[in-house]
């Protein structure tokens, strides 16, 4: 368990129960603080952009349309998330057997032009493991179920996993056994309804639910489709270069995997198209004939909060209030360091960790 240390304040009220709220308020209920956490949606966080995800933490994999900053938030996650993990009280699904990079031949140009982003990036944080480049055989050594379909791919080692949802109820779980929390489902609360005294904190984790506040906020939308497929056996993501945009394929527990498209710029929240259906499921089809006879669980789409500059962001809009916003497609990989920086600014009024990974936001606007 995280040890204990004293904050300048007694209590503190959170708004949005995603995953930097639940995090944050369990945090903060452990260091011994009085939480409230107020949710416009339910207990199984229904309204989050964290329910409709891969949760993949695929720093090197994201390097592809983060910047290195980002990526080193990454890799903090990659051996602090097993920290956050060991703290709850269920267990999550959790796996760090790396990220498979696949391409057919006709997709060969993209594929290299991928390598050579990633090699680069590779020279901007050495700490990253490097990437290993693959033959036939090689991918078959590592997903036997794959046999010979693609004759090259790349294999970014030490990648890691996790299930979202089973985070999300472990969160909640974990949260729901505490005596100095309150959980306050189907309550939306904005900012102006709190007006917090000395020894008293809000912070807003709504995600693009702060847009009134924080009128730079944008959803750019995440479509995915959660299929069971018996027939399929595979360890690890699998990212798939694609001619429009990246795809990929996640397994999760019990032969459930889930089917994605990183990233679309539209704030549209309508359900999938047929179009964007079609080529995910082609997509899957095309990396194992099994996804055939898998069943649709469900076709889901989401839009994540996201700032001009694609990177996330601490604000403070008067004394005592504190927003957190903007992790974008990265939430699950860097939510840890976010939740390290929010809890150092809130401890002390500056961090050195966000300075670290150039997150530093005024001292004088976050002093506590």
């Amino acid at each position: 368990m995280t040890a204990r240390r004293t904050l300048p304040f007694d209590s503190a009220t959170i708004l949005g129960a995603g995953l930097m709220g639940r995090l944050l308020a369990l945090a903060l209920a452990r260091a011994g603080c009085r939480v409230e956490l107020f949710d416009a949606g339910g207990p199984d966080a229904d309204g989050s952009a964290a329910r409709v995800a891969a949760a993949m933490l695929a720093p090197l994999a994201e390097s592809a349309v983060a910047p290195p900053t980002v990526v080193r938030m990454g890799h903090y996650g990659l051996t602090r998330w097993p920290e956050l993990l060991g703290e709850l009280a269920q267990p999550v699904f959790f796996q760090r057997e790396g990220t498979l990079v696949l391409w057919h031949r006709q997709d060969a140009a993209e594929a290299a032009r991928l390598a050579r982003m990633m090699t680069r990036t590779g020279e901007l944080v050495p700490e990253l493991a490097p990437m290993k480049t693959l033959d036939a055989a090689g991918i078959a050594a590592l997903e036997p179920a794959l046999g010979r379909r693609f004759a090259q791919g790349l294999l970014l080692p030490e990648e890691a996993q996790l299930d979202n949802r089973e985070l999300l109820a472990s969160l909640l779980a974990t949260l729901a056994a505490l005596p100095n929390v309150e959980l306050h489902w189907h309550t939306p609360r904005s900012l102006d309804d709190f007006q917090p005294a000395e020894g008293e904190r809000v912070i807003d984790c709504r995600g693009l639910g702060a847009r009134p506040q924080w009128s730079a906020l944008r959803g750019v939308r995440g479509e995915v489709i959660r299929v069971h497929a018996p027939e399929v056996a595979l360890t690890r993501p699998m990212r798939v270069v694609h001619p429009r945009y990246p795809l990929y394929v996640a397994p999760k527990p019990n032969r459930v995997y889930v089917i994605g498209a990183t990233e679309i710029e539209s704030e549209d929240m309508s359900p999938a198209s047929v179009r964007s259906t079609l080529e995910l499921l082609s997509a899957a089809y095309a990396v194992h004939s099994g996804f055939a006879e898998a069943r649709i669980l469900e076709v889901a789409t989401q839009c994540r909060p996201t700032l001009p500059d694609n990177l996330p962001a601490f604000r403070q809009p008067r004394a005592r209030v504190m927003q957190i916003n903007g992790l974008y497609r990265h939430g699950f990989m860097i939510a840890p360091v976010m939740l390290d920086v929010a809890l150092e600014l809130l401890r002390e009024g500056r961090s050195p960790l966000a300075e670290r990974f150039a997150l530093a936001p005024s001292l004088e606007e976050m002093a506590p």
